[in-house]
Parts: C-alpha cells; sequence; structure tokens
C-alpha cells in the first residue's frame, strides 16, 4: 500500500509540474495552556543554502532624536534605504528580545505581481526591527503592520509566528505590489490549549470577521481581493490563503505535509486529512490549529524539528532514496527531477540538511523576564545537532555562535556552524552506522541542560532578588560556557567519527575505548557492508558481470 501511496503521489507531481525547490523554514507554536510548564513555546528552522549559522545579537540601545536607520534586505544584504530610528530599542537574542517576545518566520509564494519593488521593509528586517520595539505581541503586529503601510512590504508571501509568555499568533501578510502602498494581512491568536504551524505555506484560511480580540486584519484585505480578481464571493466566506498564495501541489504536500506531521505526532485522527497533503483540492482543508491529546514540552519540540516522516506514508528512511545511505532520510537538491521526460519529486520533511540554525523559543510568564526567556539554539541541521540555552537577557552572543568568528566560506574550528556540519556531513555518507553515536552525544549533552535548569534559575532569582544587577552578567556567563561545551563536546564526536568509520570499516570497541590486540596495535576492523536492498540493486544492474563463476 505504502509503495503504491508513493508511486501514485510521484504521477501526481509529474501532471502538477510541481517544484519544491525553493521551499525553505518551518515554525511551530503552542500555546501554554498546551504545554507542559505553562510556558508558551515558538520553534524555527533557518534553511536556507547560503546562510551561515550564527545567533543573531543586537545590543540594546538609545538614539538622538531624529536619527535614521538603514534598511537592508536580509536575504540579498541590498539597501532599500532608511526609516527614522526609535528613540529607544530593546536587546535582541536570535529571535527573541529582551522581554521575551518572539518572532520567526517562513515565506510563501504569493502571486506575482503583489510582490512590491518599491518598499524598502522586507520580511526579516521587519522582524527585527519589531523585535527592537516591541514588548508583546499584540504590540508586535501594530508594529509590523505600521511599518510596511508607511514604507511599504517588499518580500513575497509570509507567515510570522508572534508570541510574548501569555500569547501566540500567526500573522500572514502579502504586498500590494506597489499598485496601493502597504500590505494585506491577516493576525489570528491561536488558543492557548492549542497548536499550530506554518511551513512555506499560508495557512490562515476563513476567519472570524467579527471577534477583535483573537483577530485583526487590514481593513482592505477583502476588497483588495476583490479588485485584484481574485474573489467575488460572500465576505464570510473570504480566503486568505487561496486568494492570495499560490494554491498548488507544492504548498500542499512540499509545505503543509510539515505542519501535520506535527498535528500527526500529537493529535489522533489526522489521517482524515491525508487527502488534503496529498494534493486534492477538493478535500477537507487541515484546520490552522489543534488540540493536541497531551501536552507537548520543549523537549519534545526539539525533537519534532528532527522529524522525517518517521511512521508515516512519507517515512523517508523507508524507500528506494534512503537505503543508498544506509537509511538516510535526507534527499540532496535538487528536489524535483526528470527521469525519461516524467517529472519527480523528493519528500521535504522538517529537518532537512541545508539548515542554518534551528531554534526553541521558551516564554514563560512567571518568572521575570531575564530568567523567564530561553532560546533554545542550535546550527545546522536540528536532526544532528544539540540545542543549547541561550537567556534572553545575555549581554553577547557566544564565540561559537558569533556571526564574526567565521562564515560561509570561512572554515573554523571555533565555530559551532562549522563543528556540527563536519559530524553531520559524515553522518549522511553512512547515516544508521553512524546516528546512533551521535543521539548518545546529543542526548547526554541535552539532558544535562535539562538536569541544571533548576539550579542555575535557582541562582538567579536569589540574585534577582539580592543582586538584581547581577543577573545579566550570571546568565550570560552560564550561556556562554554551554555553548563552548557543546561546541567542544561536537568536535570530540567528529573526530570520534572519524576515527571509528575510517575508509568504510568499523573500529571495535571495548569499555568506551578502541580494541587493541595483546600487543598494543589495532584489532582488525569490521566491514558493514550494504543492506540488502542495495545488494540486489547491484545484481540487477550488474549481476552477470559480477557474477563468481568458479
Amino acid at each position: 500500500m505504502k509503495k503504491q501511496l508513493f508511486i501514485s503521489l510521484l504521477a501526481l507531481t509529474a501532471i502538477i509540474g510541481v517544484n519544491i525547490e525553493s521551499q525553505a523554514c518551518t515554525s511551530l507554536l503552542a500555546g501554554k495552556k498546551a504545554t507542559t510548564d505553562g510556558s508558551t513555546l515558538i520553534t524555527y528552522a533557518a534553511d536556507a543554502h547560503t546562510l551561515y549559522g550564527a545567533l543573531k545579537f543586537i545590543p540594546a540601545a538609545t538614539h538622538e532624536k531624529g536619527s535614521m536607520r538603514e534598511v537592508r534586505d536580509w536575504d540579498t544584504n541590498k539597501r532599500w534605504g532608511e526609516i527614522p530610528e526609535a528613540e529607544q530599542t530593546y536587546k535582541v537574542v536570535g529571535n527573541m528580545n529582551e522581554h521575551q517576545l518572539t518572532i520567526t518566520e517562513s515565506t510563501w509564494t504569493c502571486k506575482d505581481e503583489l510582490v512590491d519593488t518599491t518598499g524598502i521593509i522586507d520580511y526579516g528586517s521587519l522582524i527585527y526591527i519589531t523585535l527592537q520595539r516591541a514588548k508583546t505581541a499584540r504590540e508586535a503586529i501594530k508594529i509590523m503592520t505600521s511599518l510596511v503601510a508607511e514604507y511599504g512590504y517588499n518580500s513575497h508571501g509570509e507567515s510570522f509566528s508572534i508570541g510574548d509568555p501569555n500569547e501566540i499568533w500567526v500573522m500572514e501578510m502579502a504586498g500590494k505590489g506597489g499598485k496601493e502602498k502597504g500590505a494585506v494581512w491577516v493576525a489570528h491568536r491561536i488558543p492557548d490549549d492549542c497548536i499550530t504551524g506554518h511551513a512555506n505555506a499560508p495557512r490562515i484560511h476563513t476567519f472570524p470577521q467579527n471577534d477583535k480580540e483573537n483577530c485583526i486584519y487590514s481593513k482592505d484585505v477583502i476588497s483588495f481581493a476583490r479588485k485584484m480578481g481574485y474573489f467575488n464571493g460572500k465576505d464570510k466566506d473570504f480566503d486568505f490563503a487561496k486568494a492570495y498564495g499560490v494554491w498548488d501541489f507544492s504548498a500542499l504536500r512540499g509545505c503543509d505535509a510539515r505542519v501535520w506531521a506535527f498535528f500527526n505526532r500529537y493529535c489522533s485522527g489526522m489521517e482524515k486529512y491525508l487527502p488534503y497533503i496529498n494534493g486534492d483540492k477538493d478535500a477537507e482543508i487541515m484546520p490552522l490549529y489543534i488540540k493536541p491529546d497531551k501536552k507537548v514540552s520543549v523537549r519534545d519540540m526539539q525533537n519534532m524539528m528532527r522529524d522525517h516522516f518517521e511512521g508515516t506514508p512519507f517515512d523517508m528512511t523507508q524507500d528506494a532514496g534512503a537505503k543508498i545511505f544506509w537509511d538516510l532520510p535526507y534527499r540532496f537538491r535538487p528536489m524535483s527531477f526528470k527521469v525519461d521526460g516524467v517529472e519527480y519529486t523528493n519528500e521535504r520533511a522538517i529537518a532537512t540538511q541545508q539548515t542554518a540554525f534551528v531554534l526553541v523559543s521558551q516564554m514563560r510568564s512567571w518568572l521575570p523576564n531575564e530568567i523567564g526567556g530561553i532560546h533554545w539554539f542550535g546550527v545546522d541541521d536540528a536532526n544532528t545537532n544539540v540545542f543549547v540555552p541561550m537567556y534572553c537577557c545575555i549581554n553577547s552572543a557566544p564565540k561559537s555562535y558569533d556571526e564574526k568568528t567565521a562564515d560561509m566560506y570561512t572554515l573554523s574550528w571555533e565555530s559551532a556552524f562549522w563543528v556540527n556540519n563536519w559530524v553531520a556531513n559524515q553522518a549522511y555518507s553512512r547515516y544508521s552506522l553512524m546516528i546512533d553515536d551521535i543521539r548518545k552525544v546529543q542526548k547526554t549533552i541535552e539532558d544535562n541542560f535539562e538536569q541544571n535548569m533548576a539550579n542555575v534559575e535557582a541562582e538567579a532569582l536569589k540574585l534577582h532578588k539580592d543582586s538584581p544587577k547581577m543577573v545579566v552578567p550570571y546568565l550570560t556567563k552560564y550561556s556562554h560556557s554551554v555553548a563552548e561545551y557543546a561546541t567542544a563536546e561536537y568536535k570530540k564526536l567528529g573526530e570520534y567519527l572519524l576515527v571509528k568509520f575510517l575508509d568504510g570499516n568499523r573500529k571495535k570497541e571495548a569499555d568506551g575505548k578502541f580494541k587493541r590486540n595483546p600487543d598494543g596495535l589495532p584489532v582488525q576492523p569490521d566491514f558493514p557492508g550494504y543492506n540488502e536492498e542495495y545488494l540486489r540493486a547491484i545484481v540487477k544492474d550488474a549481476g552477470e558481470h559480477l557474477k563468481v563463476t568458479f
């Protein structure tokens, strides 16, 4: 059945002619009553082929009245222009600011004529400008929409995750193509007991138009769609995603499937949305949010970012593509390909190899901001990296995460990005042989961080009461130390993997050491060989030539 489903989906892909190549980031959210500890949670994977994985750090600052700030495109660094600077700007650590406000995104393809090349605010600049100016999610939405209304929105469609310790929101936005100033948008609060996500496709379809407390939108979001010929029905039936997004197989299978994987992990009955995920436009649309069967933890969200559709009809460890490299759950680009003139595509899971950085933002209302906000941060592929706690109050980025330590063309063993890539890229060639060794180190480090939290935060709370000025230096020192510890441990892991699996062999071990003979020399290694499916493929292709005849 699984094989038949896979073949039929490939056929559907060929008919529609999709291109999942450009799809990138994933963001998952959980409300405070949907989490085990009452925190709000937002995840984000910055998936890009040219982005160096580093922790963004912007210090708090005061600015002279009338001063200007330059706006440069987040993706290309192209200068768009200048806008007036706020007199007071807040500290930003990654995608979280000192008030525990978090903003992340995923880009989706809007209709081409909606991209406003005259605007000077792109999606990335919008995030970081807002993080420097807002304290709450509602304030962030107001600032973001005001900025694009005044200066124009120069990006494709965008879904934003916006959260503070009490609320989480999804806001979706598209430009007006320079035909009118500003953007069209809808912001929807997610119920506290629910989870949601977005992954490069718009997720807001119809929305409550008379619930100003939980859903706000641009005044012309419907009228502009009518003007452009995108919608001609009744207002109550207006579908934002279908009006402004490109509604195709790629949006469903290449994008919403990642959100479905999250829902499917934590809520029963998600099978009913498989026709929708498989590209049936007439099937029941997957809802914006669901109430999970069980509450999710920080570790749950971290592990969700490591998902490859395991245990689902889309499982990337079970098809022929995985067997070439020992069950490797990745498919290298390009995503789509042609054989004998027929177009096919590979799956696109949450975890992917070309990730710059990944995070889980934890926001806690019952703690002082300095202690309550943790930016669990990792670089490179979520599946093989480590999530390290970066408190939102820290006064600098650790050296291993600093943007100045290295770049995409400069390898440095002091850079967590390069150290983690070294580990991951070794595993890509012999995945099932190496992943258990990686998991041991990964779990040990993350268990360590989790177990130490109570003591670290007890001390931080004591300092907050007795010596408030010492909280930031204390948590900065701690965040720096765990970042450098994780990087050093992964460098050791990379060295270990290189030695153990050198030249396709596997060194024998005993009591945590590589085995030697009584005279001190290495014993004969194991020869793991290839799996049965691979061997049968070789025999099918060249069996007569390779057959042993005597």
